[in-house]
């Protein structure tokens, strides 16, 4: 079978995993999160619980889920049964098992993982195994476009479309006014997706309440000792996320129920969530410590969870505070955002054990590890004041890279170890540079990132609403066009293709991923130019190769008239 089966298909059918047509696929599945969309807004909930009945029974969506798991970072992860669907055989066999009666999900496997903050304390994490990781996704698809739809304007953490840099430029908009809040709560929530209450999720969370009820009671295994679990959602769960997200969905309703938009603005109540993590502004510390704070609490209360008393704390705005790993501070009246000493500190520490980890490696390949680092480092923070923090932090990656040549050529002269591993290029000198397969690698400057202004997304705006279509494919553009810049070729071949996979008609972005095909493959000639190549989503990709199918090259797309332009 080559699974162009409707949405309805059932999946114990014979599928081959590379025959599945995935633009119907794709096609299929937004349609039915639309529609879910839709009831959403009118309120129709029995319509709702139709539609995800049928999503989550539907193969389309049951292939997506299994393309999910078996694509993300955690595809060779495995679970208490030591599984991993690494081959197209196991991928099908794993969609074949997506079946809702009879389910029963194994315990999780634990583990424990440094927190970010302090390496010496760690963090527990629940593994789940392959097939229940599939089953989650398969139930997220038909639970996200409601979270999207009702989930507060301003929580940006684990949503779609939605980031940190979001987040911290609705603080900058609550905060900049010069007549602004002058208050901050910090707020603190203690161990919240170990406390989450299992009585309030079954009643409260729009989905099937026995499948929730499996999840949640599933249990975990540590040192092959079944432990029940009792509360909280575990973290490493793909839908564990979500969960989160729709217990503290609501706090910033209650708040505007409080103080409606007239009374908000006189009171200054601004309200930033980020996942777990948020702050509340206020004109005075009594309003925030007296009146939002209990209102928070009880509002904590009702879903089993409590502010941790040591870490949340009322701050001046002129004190700062630091949030999202960037510090909040005014000035003499002028706000300013930047990383937070805290977040340096970190991240050097992570280079310099990088370095001192790999004494004997040559300096190219050393410096193919800490490009990546560096870079995605300042890309997060290049949205803030950053200019003074990167130049301190190419200082101290220096000394830490030149102890490291000292160190490998104790004998020779300061002249000679400076020749050998630093060049000047242009108007910069002492840039650390070596070879590595067969060519010069440069070490990145912090510096070298830019300040570049964001643009936040609206409040209201929803990736599974076919209404802001098109708001979203213009983020997109920008988005791919600063990723790929100083790539030329490869934005060039995106923006031929319109940002679009030939294959399954979906967008490629950094998320996704992509792979370079050949139309004529190099062993028969071809060329390696842009003409005889396009991107494909890597799964795309091997679905070409293994069923041999003809890939066009994609020509622009008009825009017909009466469409609306991002």
């Amino acid at each position: 079978m080559t699974a162009k089966s409707i949405a309805g298909a059932a999946s114990h059918v014979e599928v081959n995993w590379h025959a599945i047509n995935w633009q119907q696929a794709h096609e299929n599945v937004r349609r039915l999160q639309a529609r879910i969309v839709k009831a959403t807004q009118q309120g129709k909930w029995n319509k709702v619980k139709v539609l995800q009945r049928l999503l989550t029974r539907s193969f389309t969506a049951k292939a997506i889920a299994v393309k999910r798991v078996t694509t993300n970072q955690g595809k060779r992860t495995a679970g208490v049964d030591g599984e991993v669907w690494d081959t197209p055989e196991k991928k099908t066999a794993g969609l074949q098992s997506l079946q809702q009666r009879g389910y029963r999900p194994a315990p999780l496997r634990r583990i424990y993982i440094p927190k970010s903050h302090d390496k010496t304390k760690k963090r527990p994490l629940s593994i789940p195994t392959m097939r229940d990781r599939a089953m989650q996704a398969l139930y997220l698809l038909a639970l996200e476009p409601i979270a999207e739809t009702t989930g507060d304007p301003n929580s940006y953490g684990f949503r779609k479309e939605r980031s940190c840099a979001d987040a911290m430029s609705q603080c900058f908009k609550a905060l900049y006014h010069r007549y602004g809040a002058e208050w901050v709560l910090e707020a603190d929530i203690k161990s919240c997706f170990d406390r989450i209450s299992h009585t309030w999720l079954e009643e409260h969370i729009p989905m099937e309440k026995h499948v929730l009820h499996k999840w949640l009671k599933a249990g975990f295994m540590e040192k092959h000792i079944l432990y029940p679990t009792t509360e909280g959602t575990p973290q490493g769960g793909v839908a564990s996320p979500i969960l989160a997200n729709l217990v503290l969905d609501g706090l910033e309703t209650t708040l505007r129920e409080r103080f409606p938009k007239r009374i908000a603005n006189n009171a200054r109540v601004n309200f930033v969530r980020y996942a777990d993590d948020f702050i509340i502004t206020g004109r005075s510390k009594e309003l925030l410590e007296n009146v939002i704070q209990p209102l928070v609490a009880d509002f904590l209360k009702e879903r089993g969870l409590e502010l941790s008393p040591e870490k949340t704390r009322t701050t001046h705005i002129e004190d700062g505070f630091d949030f999202l790993g960037q510090t909040v501070r005014k000035y003499n009246r002028k706000l300013r955002i930047k990383p937070s000493s805290k977040n340096v500190k970190i991240f050097l520490t992570k280079v310099r054990t990088i370095i001192k980890a790999n004494k004997q490696m040559p300096a190219g390949e050393l410096i193919a590890i800490l490009n990546p680092i560096i870079r995605g480092w300042t890309q997060y923070h290049q949205h803030v004041a950053s200019g003074q923090t990167f130049a301190k932090v190419d200082t101290a990656i220096f000394r830490a890279l030149w102890q490291w040549a000292k160190r490998r050529h104790s004998k020779k002269p300061r002249r000679w170890i400076k020749d050998k591993y630093f060049a000047s290029i242009g108007q910069r000198n002492w840039v650390f540079y070596g070879q590595y397969r067969g060519k010069t690698w440069y070490l990145t400057s912090a510096s070298d990132t830019l300040y570049k202004p964001y643009i936040k997304i609206r409040g209201a705006a929803n990736p599974f609403d076919p209404h802001w279509e098109t708001y979203f494919e213009h983020r997109l553009d920008v988005k791919m066009a600063d990723n790929l810049r100083g790539r030329r070729q490869l934005l060039r071949l995106w923006k031929e293709q319109n940002g679009i996979c030939p294959i399954c008609q979906q967008k490629i972005s950094k998320i996704t991923g992509w792979n370079n095909h050949h139309l004529l493959q190099r062993t028969l000639g071809g060329p390696d130019t842009n003409q005889n190549r396009v991107l494909l989503h890597p799964n795309c990709h091997r679905q070409v190769h293994s069923q041999h199918l003809p890939v066009a090259k994609p020509g622009p797309v008009i825009q017909h008239k009466g469409q609306r332009k991002a």
